[in-house]
């Protein structure tokens, strides 16, 4: 039966049939994972030899498998015109010039409905610029997902709400603000049209789903009730934020209302009411791209709206004030939108990872342990600016060479503990001059870690470390703190039922911390929270038109969250 999931290499559905039984399709397809991660460097390159080019000989000669012919002649390979098969000709050689092996991708997509082929010879592109190693995984991870959508072929399984999650995602990312969407490009920031009309879709595709009450509160957030039949019980707050970066990607923040979304509408379709209530809140800014403030939907939930925000201006000068007002929302009923912690029995958020950990470790799923504490910075290091042809190496106050030695002491310190990250991602030397020593250099610091106590550690000795390189370089320096933000440590009963969902869909349990901020930080201020990372592909990308995850992450995901509910409700 399983014969022809990976390109004639039956060995490795062999070795995997030797674990059964298996308790889902998810723990099959990770076993086939782990035989192909431990037949070392050799098989695993004979495997992805074992492939054919897109559209090359064997497409030509009608010698692919009959799998391999399916799959190129859905994603219109068969069809190309003669400028794209040349195309794809001078690709395919030059590619296994570089990399002495064939480029492996999994042409039917995301969704399983097939790549168009602009998408492939993007892709091709792309990655023909990549490194050896780094290209050798990336085959493998394409190969597990073509062998993923053969096995569901063979077993007729089909990831309905998986592909109604990615459905809305694509629908959603029709509207985008101006500039951006004739490019086609994804930006949707705070109250702009398209983020008005962004949110009017959701309430659309909200009362669709089921939900009881569906409408906008005054600081923009779409909110969705479905209740219980017990009119007294608690709620569960979930949901995640619709505003995006520039020039995004589909999936941050917005799958975390989509996830919960797909289960209430099954929920509403069987008459099925928890013992709970369940609020699905559609956060309507936490990017801050508009008006350089984040969270400011998940900020008025807590209570914590700084009315000064009010006057801040947007890059046209419109204040966020005057932006409320040209929408119809009155400022004034922020106060109100504060929930009663005693109402809820926590928040949980579904998020894409944002980073390469899953992606690397070929798992769909990982339960966040902590959202990482922060502490950012501006600095200046000041020295002396003096001719560079005339003074001695061993006379300079050079500000930028000690940055940049305190760029390495940062990589170095972070790397000590193994989950904390620091960035110095802004260098500027002012005035500065190919012939001049600087004098000057401005930089900030990004300081982070998954408890308060790792994160100070870090930061006192980062700054430790810069103060030993202004005294032995005889340099001055100030040092300014922007930001701190505490770490947001899981509940552990929440946690807890997203690990037990996790094992009852055989799914494996990998534990691991959030490095970015979300609207968890701020309800766990007032409310326990848990989060749920799904995993990317293309490498994990986020904040880029790369990310992307399959619509069977996301039938896992969607399948976790009913199952939490279902562990919630058992536990009240």
């Amino acid at each position: 039966m399983l014969d022809g999931l990976y390109e004639h290499s039956p060995w490795i559905a062999q070795a995997a049939l030797a674990q059964r039984p298996f308790a889902s399709l998810a723990q099959l397809k990770n076993a086939l994972v782990q035989v192909l991660a431990a037949a070392g460097q050799e098989a695993q390159l004979a495997l992805i030899r074992a492939h054919p080019e897109l559209a090359g000989k064997a497409m030509i000669s009608q010698t692919l498998t009959a799998e391999s012919s399916n799959e190129q002649s859905s994603a219109g390979l068969t069809h190309c015109n003669a400028q794209e098969f040349a195309a794809i000709q001078e690709l395919n050689a030059a590619y296994k010039a570089r990399f002495d092996f064939p480029f492996i991708l999994a042409v039917r997509g995301p969704r399983g409905s097939g790549l168009t082929r602009h998408e492939i010879i993007e892709t091709f592109q792309r990655r023909l610029h990549g490194q050896r190693s780094f290209e050798i995984q990336e085959c493998l991870r394409n190969i597990h997902r073509i062998a993923e959508l053969r096995l569901n072929d063979k077993f007729g399984f089909e990831p309905v709400l998986g592909h109604l999650v990615w459905d809305w995602a694509e629908a959603l990312a029709q509207y985008s603000d101006p500039g951006y969407a004739e490019k086609g490009q994804l930006t949707v920031t705070y109250l702009t049209e398209a983020h008005r009309a962004c949110a009017s879709h959701l309430k659309v595709l909200m009362r669709e789903c089921g939900f009881d009450e569906v409408g906008m509160d005054a600081v923009g957030n779409v909110v969705a009730r479905y209740l219980s039949d017990q009119p007294l019980a608690k709620t569960l707050l979930t949901g995640s934020h619709f505003d995006t970066v520039r020039n995004a990607g589909k999936y941050d923040g917005r799958l975390g209302i989509l996830v919960p979304m797909a289960c209430v509408r099954t929920l509403a379709s069987e008459r099925r009411r928890l013992p709970f209530h369940i609020e699905v809140v559609a956060f309507a800014e936490e990017e801050g791209q508009r008006f350089e403030t984040s969270f400011l939907g998940s900020s008025a939930l807590v209570g914590k709206f700084n009315k000064a925000w009010l006057d801040l201006p947007d890059a046209d000068g419109m204040t966020l004030r005057a932006a409320m007002a040209q929408t119809g929302m009155n400022p004034e009923q922020i106060d109100a939108l504060r929930r009663n912690p005693r109402d809820y029995l926590g928040f949980v958020e579904v998020h894409i990872e944002q980073g390469p950990v899953l992606n690397e470790l070929n798992l769909p799923l990982g339960v966040v342990t902590s959202i990482n504490g922060s502490v950012r910075c501006t600095g200046e290091v000041t020295g002396t600016a003096c001719h560079a042809g005339t003074t001695p190496m061993t006379r300079r106050q050079d500000a930028a060479a000690a940055v940049a030695e305190l760029i390495l002491v940062v990589e170095q310190r972070a790397t000590q503990d193994g989950d904390s990250v620091a960035t110095v991602g802004q260098l500027l030397v002012p005035n500065g001059s190919t012939n001049v020593v600087p004098g000057r250099c401005q930089f900030t610091l990004d300081m982070r870690a998954p408890s308060d106590a790792q994160r100070d550690a870090l930061v006192n000795d980062i700054l430790a470390s810069l103060t030993e390189i202004g005294e032995r370089r005889q340099l001055r320096y100030t040092l300014t703190e922007t930001m701190r933000v505490a770490a947001a440590p899981s509940n552990p009963a929440w946690q807890l039922r997203w690990e037990h969902a996790l094992t009852s869909l055989a799914v494996p349990l990998h534990r691991m911390p959030s490095g970015a901020g979300h609207d968890a930080m701020k309800l766990h201020e007032i409310m326990p929270q848990a989060m749920l990372f799904v995993r990317g592909q293309n490498a994990g990308i986020s904040h880029n038109p790369l990310e992307s995850s399959t619509s069977d992450d996301m039938q896992l995901a969607v399948d976790a969250f009913a199952k939490m509910l279902e562990l919630t409700g058992l536990s009240l």
